[in-house]
């Protein structure tokens, strides 16, 4: 258990520049403490002590702000950065290694039952208010854009933007840290190439106008 807390303290290191030291970080990281609350929620909820499970989850969801069911299943190296308004829903699945900031949303599309949140693949980076919603796979090495709305199956080492969500880089190699900064948008995108095109005809109009000849009126009536 000791290592398990040294790990997640050690990835919050690793993630976080404005981490100076274990005591700030045991004490003021919210996204630290809803994990820990989590496998001491659901160790209960796999013991089928689904109420007192909740009531920890309440509770911590209350302090964090950060709601994550006890349901969920949550690898190893997790780390939620800044945390407020995080939701996981009840049959997530999450792997190793993945980064979320605030915001983000892993939930559900309606009232069906069994499997309907989504599986998160290792080494994923989900930015900050994305929502991830049904019961699909993100694959590995995969990073979701802020505010993206993604609704299907992402492939891995993919890159996705836009509402809904576009698959905007899949390269077929590891895709590093994101960059929140440097993100493709393709709706952006077309606006700029439509606005070309209007810029281009504008010009071709121009040009047609000087080239009429000039027509003056000769006499006038008095």
């Amino acid at each position: 258990m000791f290592e398990r807390m040294k790990e997640d303290i050690n990835t919050i290191f690793e993630n976080d520049p404005a981490a100076r030291g274990w005591f700030e970080v045991v004490f003021t990281y919210a996204g630290l403490h809803a994990l820990w609350a989590h496998r001491v929620a659901h160790w209960f909820y796999k013991k089928r002590w689904y109420t007192l499970a909740r009531v920890i989850s309440q509770i911590s969801r209350f302090m964090t702000g950060i709601e994550i069911h006890p349901g969920a299943v949550i690898g190893r190296r997790f780390f939620i950065d800044h945390g407020m308004g995080v939701v996981i829903g009840e049959t997530c699945e999450i792997g190793d290694d993945v980064l979320l900031y605030h915001g983000v949303t892993l939930g559900g599309t309606g009232k069906e039952r069994g499997k309907r949140h989504p599986t998160i693949g290792n080494n994923v980076v989900i930015s900050a208010g994305a929502k991830v919603l049904g019961s699909f796979t993100v694959g590995d090495n995969s990073r979701i854009g802020s505010n993206a709305v993604v609704l299907s199956e992402v492939p891995p080492n993919s890159t996705v933007v836009g509402i809904p969500g576009r698959i905007v880089k899949r390269d077929g190699v590891r895709i590093g840290r994101l960059e929140h900064d440097k993100l493709p948008d393709p709706i952006i995108d077309m606006f700029k190439q439509l606005q070309e095109q209007v810029d281009e005809l504008k010009a071709a109009q121009q040009r047609e106008q000087k080239r009429e000849p000039v027509k003056t009126k000769i006499g006038g009536n008095d």
